[in-house]
């Protein structure tokens, strides 16, 4: 554009050859007024003078970078930021901290603390078969108190697999243990069996608290299908996650979308909505490990079946946990952390592992505590 007018073209012209304002060919020809094409400054300089008028003198500012080296390699204490520097400064030529902040990072020298990213732990990690993909874990869970358009409090009982992410969703009139049980003898049938399933200390789940050595009808009819129970805390970072996340799922996709007049309603939307979240996870699914099939001629058992329950615990400032209503005693230089509790009915035992999620995969035992089961409907 200078060239053209240099070369005798009106600025109005050059403008509409360039498809550009007239005020942009002014602003370049007067840049290059009285200089050569190839010595012209063209990039943009902001506006006003190059050094602001109410910057710190570059005395000062050497000075303040010595002090702080000295402060780095001399002080006792060992403080060299910019309020040890304001301190050490005389009064005449002490800039604000503020200021000795910005000039110490203009300069480069600010120590930035870096935070220590660890790799998160594998899915299922406090289950050594599940983090190693042999086993799949089903996790349920209660959607409570979900209020229908002029009519009752409802509760959804959710499930979810934590590898393949098999979805699953039951509207209730209320989540009641024996509401429960259905659920989960229809889910199992269609889809088969998992090594685990894990629910939180809810007493739908869990059984009665107040009394010791309790097991409730859920623990009783999964050990009587061979899917090893898994309690968790529920305010646990992380060991609730995928359930937790599906429920979001489903009230924001499911019951903030639609208004729903009945509890029929409701069931028929959730029924068409977990079969396209299968099709649409359908190769994750298909991933996943193998389940067992739903056994022929199953009955719910009679008495507490063999097998084994699993309780993730924290422990107290003693290395405590409680559990099955009783005190027990797991490692007392291992205070208010995790531990895996392994309740064996067949071995009449109780054995204690303790979990951190920096290294997943140790898992040492530490304690192994002798336990029978008091009550008279053990099975033989």
């Amino acid at each position: 554009m200078v060239a053209a007018v240099r070369a005798g073209a009106s600025l109005r012209a050059v403008a509409r050859r360039f498809a550009v304002s007239l005020r942009t060919v002014q602003v370049w020809v007067a840049r290059a007024r009285g200089q050569r094409l190839d010595r012209v400054e063209w990039r943009s300089r902001p506006r006003g003078r190059r050094i602001a008028v109410n910057r710190t003198p570059r005395p000062v500012e050497s000075r303040i970078l010595r002090l702080r080296h000295q402060l780095r390699t001399t002080d006792v204490l060992g403080e060299f930021g910019a309020a040890a520097i304001h301190r050490a400064l005389a009064p005449r030529l002490c800039p604000s901290v503020r200021t000795i902040g910005r000039i110490l990072a203009r300069h480069g020298v600010l120590d930035r603390q870096r935070r220590v990213r660890r790799p998160p732990p594998p899915p299922g990690w406090y289950l050594p078969a599940v983090a190693q993909r042999t086993q799949e874990l089903d996790l349920f869970d209660v959607i409570e108190d979900l209020k229908l358009a002029d009519g009752p409090l409802i509760d959804v009982l959710t499930g979810v697999a934590l590898h393949g992410g098999l979805p699953t969703a039951w509207p209730l009139p209320r989540a009641t243990t024996s509401h429960i049980l259905p659920c989960l003898t229809t889910h199992w049938r269609g889809v088969g069996l998992p090594g685990f399933a894990q629910f939180d200390n809810d007493t739908r789940f869990q059984g009665a608290h107040q009394h010791r050595d309790v097991f409730g009808r859920v623990v009783r009819y999964c050990l009587g299908l061979g899917v090893t129970p898994v309690f968790v805390p529920p305010r646990e970072f992380g060991l609730q996650n995928p359930i937790e996340q599906f429920n979001g799922l489903y009230q924001a996709k499911v019951w903030h979308r639609f208004h729903f007049p009945t509890l029929r309603a409701l069931q028929t939307h959730t029924t068409a909505y977990v079969q396209a979240r299968r099709q649409r996870l359908a190769p994750r699914i298909g991933s996943a490990p193998t389940r067992r099939p739903w056994p022929l001629r199953w009955r719910p058992p009679t008495h507490l079946p063999r097998g084994e329950v699993i309780y993730i615990r924290r422990t107290n400032e003693r290395g405590e946990v409680r559990l099955l209503g009783q005190t027990w005693r797991a490692d007392p230089h291992w205070c208010h952390r995790l531990v895996r509790v392994e309740v064996d009915l067949r071995r009449a035992e109780l054995r204690c592992f303790t979990l951190r999620r920096s290294a997943p995969e140790s898992q040492p035992l530490v304690a192994v505590r002798p336990y029978r089961y008091p009550r008279g409907d053990l099975e033989a």
